[in-house]
């Protein structure tokens, strides 16, 4: 085939050769399901508004109860708090576990191999009876004299024993989330940063850990969720103030827990919302440069028009050699 007829069968025009008409994909099946969900969704949002035995003016007098708002502040304290502590052991155990001394190795795996392999209400029992254990905590020399000596129950009371339990419990989970984050970066990394003279724990803080954050904070994100419903176990301490807890009491009071269980569900929704909203802002932050990299696909109707004049539509959507 010469160069003319090529020409020519690209243009469309002058070789008396016509260009397919593309006719849009039909999808039936979209609008059934859309159709089918619609009317899910509409079916319920009738039940919620015309099922009384919701008893929605008894959530509306509840859901701003000053108990319900006091509860909300500690079940956000129990998870910042306990967050905060697990985050700082998983870096440890993280960097434990990287560490070529196999003492350090040994002790982060079983330290994730005991918290990961206990279930947590049995952990928050054992810390609401830590006091039965050990009455007293004594500093001393192993087996010499005592230095010092506390009440248990005076240091570990029940808001202290659910921000430890918790936190020990999440930071095993937390661990293997952070050493699959340093895993992520190229050995490269480390080994170029080694020839420019720099410490290796230098190295971890500034270099890898800034680039295994892309990978470590949605699995975090999702598990400051887990703990902020994981907060509703304290009761096994016991602990009595958070919101699971006293909603329960009111619902018990007034003979109508499900009015009650709303409350406790609207409220964890709101948090957990808040939460994402915040999750998402910190991985845009740490996915600058890699994550916000994608091509913009081509335009359908552009890229028609371009092969009708002969042109060819770039990713843009505009015809090479033409303005957009």
């Amino acid at each position: 085939m010469s160069d003319r007829t090529v020409r020519e069968a690209q243009a469309g025009t002058d070789g008396g050769l016509d260009l397919i008409k593309a006719i849009p994909v039909r999808h039936p099946g979209r609008w059934v399901g859309a159709a089918v969900i619609l009317l899910f969704v509409a079916l319920v949002i009738q039940s919620l508004i015309t099922n009384k035995n919701f008893r929605w003016e008894t959530v509306g007098k509840y859901l701003f109860d000053i108990l319900v708002l006091q509860s909300i502040g500690w079940t956000l304290l129990l998870t910042v708090a306990s967050m905060i502590i697990a985050i700082v052991l998983a870096i440890l155990l993280a960097f434990m576990r990287q560490s070529e001394n196999p003492l350090f190795r040994y002790v982060s795996w079983a330290w994730v191999w005991f918290f990961r392999g206990t279930p947590v209400y049995t952990q928050l029992v054992f810390w609401g009876l830590v006091s039965v254990l050990y009455p007293k905590i004594v500093l001393g020399v192993p087996f010499g004299p005592e230095w010092l000596s506390f009440d248990t129950q005076t240091i570990i009371t029940a808001l202290v024993g659910a921000i430890v339990g918790l936190g020990l419990n999440e930071s095993a989970y937390l661990a293997e989330i952070f050493r699959a984050g340093l895993k992520s970066v190229d050995n490269g990394q480390m080994e170029a940063a080694e020839a420019l003279g720099m410490r290796r724990s230098k190295i971890m803080w500034r270099i890898i850990l800034p680039q295994a954050m892309r990978v470590i904070v949605p699995p975090t994100g999702n598990e400051t969720i887990g703990m902020l419903k994981t907060t509703s176990l304290v009761l096994a301490i016991p602990f009595t103030l958070d919101l699971t807890f006293v909603t329960n009491t009111i619902a018990n009071r007034t003979y109508l827990p499900i009015p009650l269980l709303i409350v406790a569900a609207i409220w964890y929704l709101v948090i957990t919302s808040l939460l994402m909203v915040g999750q998402f802002y910190i991985e845009r932050y740490y996915g600058k440069g890699v994550d916000n990299i994608t091509h913009k696909p081509v335009k359908a109707t552009a890229a028609a028009a371009a092969a009708h004049a002969g042109g060819i539509p770039n990713s843009s959507g505009t015809v090479k050699g033409q303005q957009p």
